[in-house]
C-alpha cells in the first residue's frame, strides 16, 4: 500500500525563559491535518512557514498550493515547482484513500483525525537536520527515522501493523528520505535567499503598563504589554533593581495583523511592595538598548492623565453652565 503521510511539514517555535534574546533560526515546517467524518467524507488542508512567516496554505477545495509571498517559489525553476505540484496532487488524492483503507483494515472507528507534521531546517556548512511525526487523534504514534518508520513510545497495538505495512514500501520510504533529505534542504536554502529581505527585518517594540483585575485584597496584577515587535524572539521580565521577579507570568506571544507579534507579562505582588518595580524588554531590534518601563512613574502619569481629564471637563462644564445662564438672560430681556 503506497501512502505518502509525510510530505508536509510543521513545527512551532518555543518560548524560551532566558535573560538574553534566542537566536533566530528558519526551520521550514508544515502541517497537514485530515478529518474523516465517515467512509464518504473526508477534507484534508495544510499550512506552512518558513520560521514565522507562512509563505503556503493548501486548502481542501483547491488543486493548488497557494504562494502567499512574492518569495515563495525560492530559487526553484516554474518546471521544478510544477512537479512537486503534481507529486502533492497525487498524494493528497492516495492519501483519503490509504487512510480509510488503514481504518477498514484495523476496524477503527469514526469520525478520525490524523495529523502530519515533519521539517526541515538548514545549517552553516551546508547541513541539514530534518523530523516526521505523525498523530492519529492528536496523540503521536509514529515517525520516520533515517530510513524507516518507527512507533511512537506507548501507542496502540494496532500501530505496529501500520509500520509493517509502511516500511515493506521501499519505494515509499526512499522517496520520503530523498523528500527529507534532499528535496527540502535545497528548497529552503533557495527561500532563505528569494525571502532574505522580509526574513531579516526588524521593528521595534512598543511598550506600556497597566494594572489587570486585582488578584486579592491587597493585591495587584501589574501588566506589561509588548506588541509591534518582528522578528518573534523577545526577552520581557519584570525586575527589582538587577534582580529578576521570579513570579513573573507571561503569556503566549501572539500575532497582529500586520505580521508583527504581541505580549503580554503580568506579576502578582502585595499592593505595598509595588514601588521600585520595572519592566525590561529585550529585542534585537533595540541595538542592545532595552526599553525599561518603570511601574511608579506609570501610576503617575496615569494620576497626571486622569487629572488633566477631570480639569478639561470641569472646565467645560463651567464654560457650558455659563453659556447657558447667558443665553437664558437674552432670552429673558427679549
Amino acid at each position: 500500500m503506497r501512502c505518502l503521510l509525510f510530505l508536509l511539514l510543521w513545527g512551532l517555535p518555543q518560548i524560551r525563559r532566558t535573560s538574553e534574546v534566542p537566536q533566530r533560526n528558519f526551520p521550514f515546517r508544515c502541517l497537514q491535518i485530515s478529518s474523516f467524518l465517515n467512509r464518504s467524507w473526508a477534507r484534508t488542508d495544510a499550512l506552512a512557514w518558513l520560521g514565522e512567516l507562512q509563505p503556503y496554505v493548501w486548502k481542501n477545495d483547491s488543486d493548488t498550493i497557494r504562494f502567499l509571498k512574492p518569495w515563495s517559489q525560492g530559487t526553484f525553476s516554474d518546471q521544478q515547482c510544477e512537479e512537486l505540484q503534481h507529486l502533492f496532487r497525487v498524494y493528497r488524492s492516495s492519501v483519503t484513500r490509504d487512510i480509510q483503507e488503514f481504518a477498514k483494515m484495523l476496524h477503527i472507528a469514526y469520525p478520525l483525525e490524523v495529523q502530519v507534521s515533519a521539517g526541515c531546517e538548514v545549517h552553516p556548512g551546508n547541513t541539514s537536520e530534518s523530523f516526521l511525526y505523525a498523530a492519529f487523534q492528536g496523540r503521536d504514534i509514529l515517525s520516520f527515522q533515517g530510513t524507516s518508520w518507527v512507533p511512537a513510545p506507548d501507542t496502540p497495538q494496532w500501530v505496529a501493523r501500520v509500520i509493517e505495512v509502511l516500511n515493506d514500501d521501499q519505494g515509499t520510504r526512499e522517496m520520503v528520505q530523498s523528500l527529507l533529505n534532499d528535496t527540502c534542504p535545497q528548497f529552503v536554502r533557495g527561500l532563505l535567499e528569494t525571502g532574505k529581505s522580509e526574513l531579516d527585518r526588524q521593528v521595534k517594540p512598543e511598550a506600556w503598563l497597566s494594572s489587570g483585575p486585582a488578584p486579592g485584597p491587597g493585591r495587584l496584577l501589574l501588566v506589561c504589554h509588548v506588541s509591534g515587535f518582528y522578528p518573534k524572539p523577545v526577552w520581557v521580565m519584570w525586575m527589582r533593581g538587577e534582580q529578576e521577579e521570579p513570579s513573573t507570568q507571561q503569556g503566549d506571544i501572539l500575532p497582529n495583523a500586520d505580521e508583527t507579534w504581541y505580549l503580554r507579562v503580568t506579576l502578582d505582588v502585595v499592593a505595598g511592595e509595588a514601588a521600585g518595580l520595572t519592566c525590561r524588554v529585550r529585542h534585537s531590534s533595540l541595538g542592545g538598548q532595552d526599553i525599561i518601563l518603570y511601574w511608579e512613574q506609570s501610576r503617575a502619569s496615569a494620576g497626571l492623565i486622569a487629572g488633566a481629564v477631570l480639569v478639561s471637563l470641569l472646565i467645560a462644564g463651567g464654560l457650558l453652565t455659563c453659556w447657558f445662564k447667558k443665553r437664558s438672560s437674552y432670552q429673558d430681556i427679549l
